[in-house]
């Protein structure tokens, strides 16, 4: 098979030919027709996750296409099923995984990281009937693919996670890929929200998915900004990113009992955090990690009802062979970047 692959962190990122993937007794390989370009792949590259530790290496997690062959413990699913996948693919029988907290699963998977991903024409997806999930006919595999990271995982992160309530204030802090979608499934439950980001294309993007405030993060003190415009503060204040910087913001964003969701992943190292403001102010600070399989149902009935647009949020679409230098320049490009690796 055709993939993108690296042999070492932060090497050249280059399309080679290697063997395809067999699947496990328990998975599925998929034929990929759609996979994201996202900030985590970009991480997983310059050697920020553990998980990787065998090179060279295929990154992307985030998917959608067609079964091709599944192996011979699968129930559920058979060859030519069109299907998308969580990030995090969950085994289904540890103790979270009883408890339906898949996307915290202690011995999940992930397609990018814990084997070789979808920069490829095929992946190999563990636990294919916890972790598959139907695709529609009548949706772009484009579309599907978003859902698998940035698209749930800022479901979960608004509806679930930061519990967001119509009425309140919402501030997103990086209007990438996740923060766009984050903007957008806020507006649908009803919340006022505040983009903030440094370009000035990712805020027109934020006004287009239902923002209506807006700050220019390199326009002095964002967080004081954002208490001014909300008069004392975000309810839910969720930094999309993931730097020490869109962190400590988000906090200082929040009213007094206020919620942080942190959704974007941090480099390692520290990470100042004004732990002064939450005791004070009796904050609270979530973790929203992905959303297991069995919850997309009604992320899915909002999308085909026609309330959450997630196929506006792709900017553009590329092949294989300018996948590495767009993943070496993340962030540059507005909007959510789709490859067809089919292409």
């Amino acid at each position: 098979m055709r993939a993108v692959a690296f042999d070492i962190f932060g090497g050249e990122l280059d399309v080679r030919e290697l063997p395809d993937p067999s699947p496990a007794p328990h998975g599925a390989v998929i034929r990929v027709e759609a996979t994201g370009l996202c900030r985590s792949d970009w991480h997983g590259w310059q050697g920020h996750d553990p998980d990787i530790s065998v090179l060279p290496h295929v990154p992307g997690h985030e998917l959608a296409g067609v079964v091709e062959v599944v192996g011979s413990d699968v129930r559920g699913w058979r060859a030519g099923a069109r299907v998308t996948v969580p990030f995090v693919c969950a085994c289904g029988t540890c103790p979270s995984c009883t408890t339906g907290d898949h996307q915290i699963c202690e011995r999940q998977t992930q397609p990018g990281f814990t084997h070789w991903g979808s920069f490829a024409e095929y992946v190999a997806i563990d636990h294919a009937d916890v972790n598959l999930i139907d695709v529609p006919e009548d949706m772009a595999f484009s579309t599907a693919a978003g859902l698998g990271c940035r698209f749930a995982t800022a479901f979960r992160a608004v509806a679930q996670v930061g519990e967001v309530r119509p009425g309140e204030w919402v501030a997103v802090h990086g209007c990438g890929g996740v923060g766009l979608s984050a903007v957008m499934i806020a507006t649908a439950a009803g919340a006022r929200v505040v983009a903030i980001d440094v370009s000035g294309e990712a805020l027109h993007l934020a006004e287009l998915a239902g923002a209506t405030h807006f700050v220019n993060g390199g326009d002095g003190d964002a967080a004081a900004q954002v208490r001014e415009l909300t008069r004392g503060g975000a309810h839910v204040s969720i930094d999309a990113l993931g730097s020490a910087q869109t962190c400590a913001a988000s906090v200082e964003s929040l009213r007094r009992k206020g919620r942080h969701v942190q959704v974007g992943l941090l480099p390692g190292g520290a990470t100042p955090v004004p732990m002064d403001r939450v005791i004070g102010q009796e904050l609270r600070l979530l973790g929203s990690h992905g959303m297991a399989a069995h919850a997309y149902p009604p992320m899915l009935e909002m999308i085909r009802g026609g309330i959450l647009h997630p196929d506006q949020l792709v900017t553009r679409t590329i092949g294989l062979a300018e996948a590495g230098k767009a993943l070496a320049a993340i962030g540059s490009v507005p909007g959510v970047t789709m490859i067809d690796p089919q292409s």
